[in-house]
């Protein structure tokens, strides 16, 4: 649409007047950025992006990604405004139980979020996976007739994302990939949460960010034709560089109480609600709209629809041309998956190889079931063993590229691989070393949070690392990541399990896979089954070693350690069971009854064996059971010589066993 000044200014003012009332009604919220930035979302939804309030899901639609979440106020309102489902009463349940406008944006909860934010930066590192996914996109879907992805991404973010480390390692990685589809709008207002942000930061964020190798605008907030020029300069640009905004704002503009300074950023301004509306010329009626604002919204969701309409015709040509890319893109989008163990094949009974290396076999044949599997490493490619093979690495010159290079930066790696995921499009999977989850630890609670199909491939799972020392063995870690609802963390015992783990990841559809996998070579199971192993990994936990006589122990353990388990019950005798747990999640999903098959309550003797922390274990061996695992920090030593001296060893869990 033309862009109409007055009526996106008489918008704005009515977007203010709906944060003031939702805050003020709850008595909670951020009123700063949804007062300070409301000129920005005038001409963000009333004019320069592209979307269809009526299919929030179009594939061609701009994505729009409120990183600075706290300001959720901003997203709800111009969602309701522009036609979006999300309805007035909505608004008035801002921050209720169950409402569709939760305190930060949730993913999944309210039509027209595109990513759950709000632990700042987060969204940052997300729009940077959602650009990647859309060059991959045109890389892989259009034609020379047909262009189907020609969209954009665009984030809203402050002061406090752009401070935040996993913004600045994702904005390099943006620069470095040539990612010219995403625009970053600066909500410099110039306050932080606890002072003015001179406070906490001097450095010139406009010079940073060319210095990455970003085009830089600086404009005025507040002048409705500055930012559109600026939003339409930045989709125009050709210099082949991502795009930022320097939208120079006043925080909490409409409260002069507290408007441009950090009293602004909470609900500090409440009281002066009644009194800044009246000034503003909101009537005192609460959660008004002006049928000014209502009639040019409506138009404006009319012509979205109908150049909607034009790309769905352009879709159904496109569909009809390329059968095959076209059954490509609907399998994705519906979250079909191949039968992935049929497509596996077993691994050489003589095999003597690490859990990573058997990985790496198992996920070629999957990246040929599934070609929109990606995937990528933190600079250990060589180590992770989780190369695409034949699958291209992306880079400015082959967006068609399946495997991410992202530098030494697991943070954004994880943010990057949430981003991909949104989309829906990809099926994104990132590398390190277990003992470096820590670093993307907040991207992956929040895959988690947002049931995103994200998979991660960490290596190096256990004091096993050996002579690179404690700096570098994961002892709390899978612990650790156990705790996260939603993520299956899965330690698989030799590259049979493996397969299973492998399959098990990229079969689920609703939230993410933790593969942990092991540098140090393991003994192949053969008394096993194939299938078993297979199956067992899927199912969580299962039977490897069933008693031959009345059940008196039962010896658990994961990964690596199920070797010693199995050798242990050799001298302890025919009444001993052995039960292998790769993933505990998994195996909390079987019913009741396979879980007591597996388990039987009436067998209290229990002992589990893993190389770390041992309290999760304590949820299957009891009171009256044992425990072996590292409860200390490792130490520097050839693998084998750290798992004697900690007493991840056949000899000590026997020991410990006939002790019970």
């Amino acid at each position: 649409m033309k862009l109409d000044i007055p009526t996106l200014e008489l918008a704005a003012r009515d977007a203010r007047g709906l944060a003031m009332d939702a805050i003020a009604k709850c008595k909670s919220g951020h009123l700063g950025l949804p007062l300070g930035a409301a000129e920005v979302g005038a001409v963000l939804y009333g004019h320069s992006l592209s979307f269809n309030p009526d299919d929030p899901h179009w594939l061609n639609r701009d994505r729009f990604i409120l990183s600075a979440g706290h300001g959720s106020m901003f997203l709800y309102g111009w969602l309701h405004l522009s036609g979006y489902a999300l309805s007035l009463d909505d608004i008035k349940n801002f921050r209720q139980l169950h409402s569709r406008t939760p305190g930060h944006p949730e993913f999944r909860e309210t039509p027209g979020v595109e990513a759950t934010t709000g632990p700042l930066g987060q969204g940052v590192s997300n729009a940077v996976g959602y650009a990647v996914s859309a060059k991959m996109c045109e890389a892989r879907f259009n034609t020379a007739k047909h262009v189907i992805f020609d969209h954009h991404v665009i984030v809203l973010a402050g002061d406090g994302c752009l401070q935040e480390g996993v913004a600045q390692e994702a904005s390099a990685l943006a620069a470095h990939l040539g990612l010219d589809n995403l625009i970053l709008i600066y909500d410099a207002n110039n306050v932080t949460l606890d002072a003015m942000a001179p406070v906490s930061q001097s450095e010139d964020t406009a010079a940073r960010y060319l210095a990455y190798g970003w085009d830089v605008q600086e404009i005025d907030g507040h002048n409705l034709l500055e930012i559109a020029g600026a939003i339409e300069k930045a989709k125009a640009a050709t210099s082949g560089k991502p795009q930022m905004v320097i939208a120079k704002t006043l925080i909490g503009k409409g409260i002069p109480e507290v408007s441009g300074t950090n009293k602004a950023h909470g609900e500090a301004g409440v009281k002066y609600v009644q009194e800044a509306k009246k000034a503003l010329g909101l009537p005192d009626e609460a959660f008004f709209v002006s049928p000014e604002t209502r009639a040019y919204f409506e138009a404006r969701k009319a012509e979205s629809k109908t150049a909607y309409g034009v790309w769905q015709k352009a879709f159904r040509a496109w569909s009809e041309d390329n059968k095959e890319l076209a059954r490509e893109l609907s399998d994705a989008l519906s979250g079909k998956v191949p039968d992935l163990l049929k497509v596996i094949p077993p691994f050489d009974p003589a095999s003597n190889i690490a859990t990573r290396k058997a990985g790496s076999e198992v996920l070629q044949p999957i990246a040929q079931a599934m070609p929109l599997v990606v995937g990528g490493s933190a600079d250990l490619f060589g180590s992770t063993l989780n190369y695409i093979k034949d699958g291209g690495d992306f880079q400015r010159a082959n967006y068609a590229g399946r495997n991410l290079h992202f530098g030494i930066r697991e943070h954004a790696m994880c943010g990057l691989l949430n981003g991909l995921a949104y989309d829906g499009i990809f099926r994104p999977s990132g590398a390190t070393f277990l003992v470096f989850s820590d670093y993307g630890r907040p991207a992956i609670r929040l895959a988690a949070l947002s049931k995103l199909p994200v998979i991660y491939i960490f290596t190096h799972d256990s004091i096993g690392v050996g002579e690179d020392g404690p700096t570098h063995e994961p002892v709390e870690t899978v612990a650790a990541l156990r705790t996260i609802p939603g993520l299956d963390v899965i330690r698989p015992a030799d590259p049979e399990e493996t397969a299973g783990a492998f399959a098990a990841a990229f079969e689920k559809t609703d939230g993410p896979t933790m593969l942990v996998l092991s540098r140090q070579n393991v003994p192949t199971l053969n008394e096993i089954p194939v299938a078993a192993r297979r199956e067992g990994a899927c199912l969580g936990g299962y039977v490897v070693r069933k008693e031959t006589a009345p059940l008196e122990l039962i010896l658990l353990a994961s990964g690596s350690e199920l070797q010693h388990a199995l050798k242990a019950a050799d001298e302890l005798g025919a009444g001993t069971r052995v039960v292998s747990m790769p993933c505990f999640e998994r195996f909390e999903r079987q019913s009741p009854e396979y879980r007591e098959a597996v388990l039987p309550t009436g067998c209290r003797k229990r002992v589990s064996i893993e190389a770390g922390i041992s309290d999760p274990w304590f949820r299957y061996v009891g009171l009256d059971g044992r425990s072996v695992g590292v409860n200390r920090f490792g130490v520097s030593a050839p693998g084998n010589i750290a798992m004697q001296e900690l007493g991840i060893t056949s000899s000590h869990l026997v020991e410990v066993a006939k002790g019970l």
